[in-house]
């Protein structure tokens, strides 16, 4: 653990330089702690409302915080600032070291304190300790939000399986105990029954398999020049073959591209996430539409369906793991609510976008963008 600390001295987690606010009245001391924290990216604020302006609007990973200020205090400061971020990291400078000035910033949620006059290396010293301890508490958060997302997908997975599962089984049992006859007719309608839940259960396995591919992907893109009507032939295909018993009419309006940078594999899946959703909610008789184009410097890729629509309510969440339109409240939606997760993810992966719009019983339009370059 220590090795991990030492190499997130100047770098946190997220990769880029580690990020300082130095707030304080007194630009001798702002250019002290500059000099003291050569190694970090060192931002500067003398008054609370300027340091508020710029922890908005950067990403900063630590403020050093004079208490006395014109204006609002220090104390002000570490309470709007934990508001906006409640895991940001404080750290308060104070020629006080009476009591309810302490109670006050720690009441408050402050990381640590520093007494005036400052000794630089006492300085560098709680500066480095308060971002390794903002390090550990982001490792554990990361790992509590893993075993969450492990614990919900492992729970939809049982849910999602479990019923085609029970519907065969009641129909193999009701079988070998001789409840249907041959002749019956509700030997062939179970019959139907049976097999399109093996039909179920197939895709939702083969969505697993998918699904268990693009995790392990990470944010590793690897571009090449490729052909972008190519990728939405082969996903068309894919699509007609899953859904070969549904009277689709299909519209495609092609349009001749240059070369697209792409990490082919990754916007393969997010198309067919797309056009997979099309198809699935525009029922047995629908109409899906898919159109290219290009515009300026990027090309953009336009999936339209008849389908259910979705309410304006629930399109901010149509992106989020594991949340899946649902109208009947059925619960047996195929798939697992990750296809449009890992679509956004690996189009904004390329420097694209892609955004929904959609109105109940009128179908649903999205829009996918990627820059040529």
């Amino acid at each position: 653990m220590s090795e991990q600390l030492a190499h997130n001295k100047g770098h946190l987690s997220h990769g880029s330089p580690t990020t300082i606010l130095v707030v304080d009245d007194e630009k001798l001391i702002r250019e002290l702690c500059v000099h003291a924290l050569w190694n970090y990216r060192v931002l500067q604020a003398g008054t609370c409302e300027e340091a508020l302006r710029i922890f908005e609007r950067e990403s900063v990973d630590l403020v050093l915080s004079d208490i006395m200020m014109p204006g609002e205090s220090g104390i002000d400061l570490l309470r709007q600032v934990k508001a906006l971020d409640p895991n940001a990291t404080v750290v308060i400078m104070t020629g006080f070291v009476d009591k309810e000035t302490i109670l006050s910033a720690l009441k408050e949620d402050a990381d640590d304190f520093l007494n005036k006059p400052l000794n630089l290396l006492q300085l560098s010293t709680t500066i480095e300790k308060a971002l390794g301890r903002k390090a550990l508490r982001e490792e554990l958060a990361q790992i509590r939000r893993s075993d969450e997302i492990k614990n919900a997908f492992l729970s939809i997975v049982s849910h999602k399986l479990r019923t085609p599962i029970t519907g065969i089984s009641l129909f193999m049992e009701n079988l070998r105990m001789g409840v249907f006859e041959p002749d019956d007719p509700t030997f062939l309608e179970n019959v139907d029954l049976a097999s399109d839940e093996v039909k179920h259960l197939a895709r939702l396995v083969a969505d697993l398999l998918a699904f268990s591919q693009v995790m392990v992907c990470g944010t590793d893109v690897i571009k090449h020049p490729s052909d972008l009507n190519e990728i939405v032939a082969d996903v068309l295909i894919k699509c007609r073959e899953q859904y070969y018993d549904f009277d689709i009419e299909l519209e495609t309006a092609p349009c001749t591209l240059p070369p697209v940078l792409l990490d082919p594999p990754k916007i393969r899946f997010a198309l067919h996430q797309v056009l997979d959703n099309a198809f699935k909610f525009s029922g047995h008789t629908g109409q899906v539409s898919l159109r290219l184009g290009c515009d300026g410097s990027f090309v953009y890729l336009v999936v339209s369906d008849s389908g259910i629509g979705i309410p304006e309510s629930e399109i901010p969440k149509v992106f989020e793991k594991f949340y899946q339109i649902d109208p009947d409240n059925t619960g047996q939606i195929r798939g697992f609510g990750l296809g449009l997760y890992y679509a956004r993810d690996f189009i904004r992966q390329h420097g694209g976008s892609i955004n929904l719009a959609s109105e109940p019983g009128l179908g649903t339009t999205v829009t996918i963008r990627l820059p040529l370059q």
